[in-house]
């Protein structure tokens, strides 16, 4: 029905209740991006969260439960092309959050429901001219290989490490692992006498 926030998931002819909240939501969709899950287990944490008696579906069902859940999860607005990767949620968190604020205009982690519906529809009302959403842009546009203002990319020299999309991997050094080994040794006791 038009205006009205989904509660329920129908599956082959059964409505089957879900967890709807922004928060379950966010736990699913950190789990499509975990590299140590395979496909199969990004499936069913979806289903096990999102779904508040996934046992109930028949596994004959699952398919379909799982696209139903993924068209839940992007609002009924995929065009099932892959597109590139521009937000990381973990990694972002710190500066979706006062975006989002800002536009619903309260502390939308402080609310204990929030229908994904709304959250998503904060999130995409974000103006582009906060920190957020600039950052957005630089990473929509790299990702599409599209030329970067002067300003942009003067931001995006000063700010790499908020303006890539995943966390750098931290660059161990020979003597940054000596250095460790010799403080470990110290905390432990390793000095010449052995204590």
């Amino acid at each position: 029905m038009l205006g009205m926030l989904p509660q329920t998931l129908n599956i082959n002819g059964r409505a089957y209740k879900i967890r709807s909240d922004y928060r379950d939501i966010l736990q699913i969709i950190a789990a499509f991006g975990d590299k140590e899950l395979s496909d199969e287990e990004k499936a069913y944490v979806c289903l096990k969260r999102l779904f508040i008696a996934m046992e109930s579906i028949p596994k004959s069902d699952y398919q379909d439960a799982y696209e139903a859940a993924v068209t839940f999860i992007e609002c009924h607005i995929s065009d099932r092309k892959p597109s590139p990767k521009v937000v990381n949620w973990e990694k972002d968190e710190q500066l979706i959050f006062p975006a989002i604020n800002k536009v619903a205009g309260m502390e939308v982690r402080a609310v204990p429901y929030m229908h994904w519906w709304t959250f998503l529809g904060y999130f995409q009302s974000i103006d582009r001219e906060d920190i957020w959403g600039f950052i957005l842009t630089i990473r929509q546009k790299r990702a599409k290989g599209k030329k970067l203002e002067k300003y942009e990319k003067d931001f995006l020299n000063a700010n790499r490490d908020i303006c890539e999309v995943e966390f750098r991997e931290e660059k161990v050094t020979t003597e940054d692992s000596l250095a460790k080994m010799f403080n470990e040794l110290l905390k432990n006791g390793g000095g010449d006498n052995g204590e």
